[in-house]
């Protein structure tokens, strides 16, 4: 029996090189999350069924997840996405948790849906939520926290859009304007989510067939509206577009995001939602679509027995956010060539199998790796039989910045030689000067990359 050689559909093997670039796009996340005040947590893979079952929409439980009974018999699955979740842990310690509450998270999810691109069954994403505040101005910093988790990979307005909408007005428009009963509203709301993924002719009938033709003139001529004052007059004196428009204003005025609009047909799927809700699109003709998205949703916390909670969230997702990043030329040089910006990696290559030349190698090794603290990098020595050369080749081939040659002279006199890849260069270093070099080689790195920056910076 031969085993295949490729993963599970829609999941991906990440080899060291992909690893570079995921781990540079989560550190990004990270450094924007906290930025912020927002704390990490992680919660389990598994949750009992009815975790999900409660909020996440019909769709995701009965067709999307991966579901087993476990040896109790209980009902399990693997967590399709996280905000059940959270709720979940911010409910178990309601009176405990200083608020607000702001907590972040990066992780796995997986659902069984067919893959395409840029949808996998296995995918990693960032969520974050607000706990515990029900002002426009956590609404504000939401959507300012997803702009600036572009903006930090150095993205600009003409990259992309945040559409903005809101479930008070959706459901107002809905049942008071349109004068749709709930079973008619919710129906009509899942098709008008389905909007961009149909043809006109299609979603005309099929809404037709929901609400009948004289309400589908005026639900056609509200999906038109591109600014939120220019929805009909009945709308507006309502009062229930103010919410949304005081925030627009926060947004542009305030917080210097001028590429944010209303966007009339702006549903976002989950059914927990219930005030603002808004997507991240990306503007690159190649690549347009919605990347990510989010919204507040405060009556999640409410349904594990506790008093409910205020709270607004989002999650971007790696492989969309990565395909953001490639489709408008933003991942460096030195992520795309498997290395991380700065991380030294050094290999050690003994002349020879000597006793004592392997002892002084890895006593070089182990002083680096002291030396090296906290600072991201690693030191590998060379153990194979092969000559000089064959080695020197496999340390550039694996990306090494610094080769340390130890032979005979080295072991005799407590000396290193030192070879700088980047520039060819040959240094030698008494044992005691090991610190020296280690600054030296830092020094090396961050001016390489200092002067690639400037380059950018005024091309």
């Amino acid at each position: 029996m031969t085993l295949k050689l490729s993963s599970y559909k829609g999941t991906r093997d990440l080899y060291p090189d992909d690893m570079v670039l995921r781990r540079y796009v989560f550190d990004g996340w990270r450094a924007v999350m906290e930025s912020y005040g927002y704390k990490e947590y992680m919660a389990p893979m598994l949750e009992p069924i009815d975790v999900y079952a409660a909020k996440s929409g019909e769709e995701i439980v009965s067709e999307q997840t991966y579901s087993f009974t476990d040896r109790g018999g209980r009902q399990m699955v693997i967590r399709p996405e996280m905000t059940p979740s959270v709720a979940r842990m911010v409910a178990a310690r309601r009176q405990e948790i200083p608020m607000p509450a702001r907590l972040y998270s990066i992780a796995n999810f997986m659902r069984y849906e067919r893959p395409q691109h840029g949808r996998e069954r296995e995918f990693w994403q960032l969520n974050f939520d607000l706990f515990g505040d029900d002002g426009i101005y956590a609404d504000a910093e939401t959507i300012e926290i997803a702009d600036k988790l572009l903006r930090y990979f150095g993205a600009s307005d003409e990259m992309f859009t945040i559409r903005i909408g809101d479930r008070r007005l959706t459901d107002y428009i809905m049942k008071q304007y349109l004068g749709l009963n709930d079973d008619e509203a919710g129906r009509a709301i899942k098709l008008l989510d389905k909007f961009s993924k149909m043809p006109r002719e299609k979603f005309d009938a099929s809404m037709a067939e929901v609400i009948g033709d004289e309400a589908l003139i005026k639900l056609n001529a509200i999906i038109e509206v591109k600014d939120i004052d220019a929805l009909p007059k009945e709308v507006l004196d309502s009062g229930v577009a103010d919410n949304l428009r005081q925030l627009i204003a926060i947004l542009r005025d305030e917080r210097g995001i001028k590429n944010v609009h209303y966007d009339p047909k702006l549903m976002r799927g989950f059914d927990y939602y219930t005030g603002t809700v808004f997507e991240v699109f990306d503007e690159n003709p190649e690549n347009r679509r919605s990347l990510f998205g989010g919204g507040r949703y405060d009556g999640l916390v409410g349904l594990f027995g506790v008093e409910p909670l205020p709270v607004v969230g989002a999650a971007p997702g790696e492989t969309m956010f990565i395909e953001f990043l490639r489709a408008h030329n933003l991942i460096p040089d030195w992520v795309k060539n498997g290395k991380y910006y700065l991380d030294i990696d050094y290999r050690i290559i003994p002349l020879g199998e000597g006793a004592d030349t392997m002892k002084y190698a890895s006593e070089v090794a182990r002083e680096l790796r002291t030396l090296m603290g906290g600072q991201k990098g690693s030191v590998s020595i060379d153990y194979t039989s092969r000559k000089s050369g064959a080695k020197t080749k496999a340390a550039i081939k694996a990306t090494a910045d610094f080769i340390i040659y130890i032979g005979g002279d080295e072991v005799r006199n407590r000396t290193l030689t030192v070879k700088n890849v980047a520039t060819g260069e040959q240094t030698s270093y008494e044992f005691d000067s090991i610190e020296q070099m280690a600054r030296d080689a830092f020094q090396s790195k961050a001016d390489r990359y200092a002067a690639k920056f400037n380059d950018v910076e005024e091309a």
